[in-house]
């Protein structure tokens, strides 16, 4: 699906993934067409806003039809980049890490995590969901050596920086850290944070206006 501009809002970039979930749920129940009124309340959404958030890469649809469900899902999943597979070095074999490195579902979505690493000796050589735990300092070496592109970490976060670093320095330029923490990047690395705490606090917020407002 080519790009229509290159100015296209993280909003956007978000929906899409959700827009691909729903149609992946869709394609499991066997549901071949579906309106786009149907297709925005699955995704929460307006259809107004999945027609401006489509505009970007194309025209799609069918007046008076909808959308053709695997289509979509298919021109979606380009966009994103998602229509192959992206090795993965994970950093960090802790439980998370482990957690992790057993969720069969970054292999179903194209990520697979080629490489695990750690710098605590007692991990080193552990095996973990069929993957040898290796050396921090060999990242660069795996990193060639396997074909990896995406790095993710999983330390705790007084560590982070440093994986960072060795992740870097190996040259991979995408980072997903789940260490609750900032890390710097050159400009030309990506990072996308997940924290659980900020949805947990998003969570709280909201719940106590309710609690304030009875």
């Amino acid at each position: 699906m080519p790009v229509k501009s290159e100015h296209i809002p993280r909003a956007t970039i978000k929906r899409l993934a959700v827009y691909v979930q729903v149609l992946e749920n869709l394609i499991r129940e066997g549901t071949d067409v579906i309106s786009s009124e149907l297709l925005a309340k699955a995704c929460a959404v307006n259809p107004s806003q999945i027609r401006k958030d489509l505009a970007y890469f194309g025209e799609f649809g069918v007046r008076g039809l909808g959308y053709y469900v695997k289509e979509l899902n298919t021109s979606i999943k380009s966009a994103l980049g998602v229509d192959r597979v992206w090795r993965c070095a994970l950093v960090g074999v802790g439980n998370l890490g482990k957690a992790l490195l057993n969720h069969h579902e970054f292999k179903l979505r194209g990520f697979h995590i080629v490489g695990a690493f750690d710098c605590d000796p007692f991990k080193i050589g552990e095996e973990v969901s069929g993957l040898e735990v290796v050396c921090t300092r060999r990242l660069k070496e795996k990193v060639a050596e396997l074909g990896i592109e995406v790095g993710i970490i999983t330390t705790p976060p007084e560590r982070a920086q440093r994986a960072t670093g060795h992740l870097v320095e190996a040259g991979i330029k995408g980072i997903l850290t789940f260490a609750p923490t900032r890390i710097a990047v050159p400009d030309h690395v990506f990072v996308e944070y997940v924290d659980f705490f900020h949805h947990l606090y998003a969570l709280a917020f909201n719940l106590t206006l309710i609690e304030d407002e009875q």
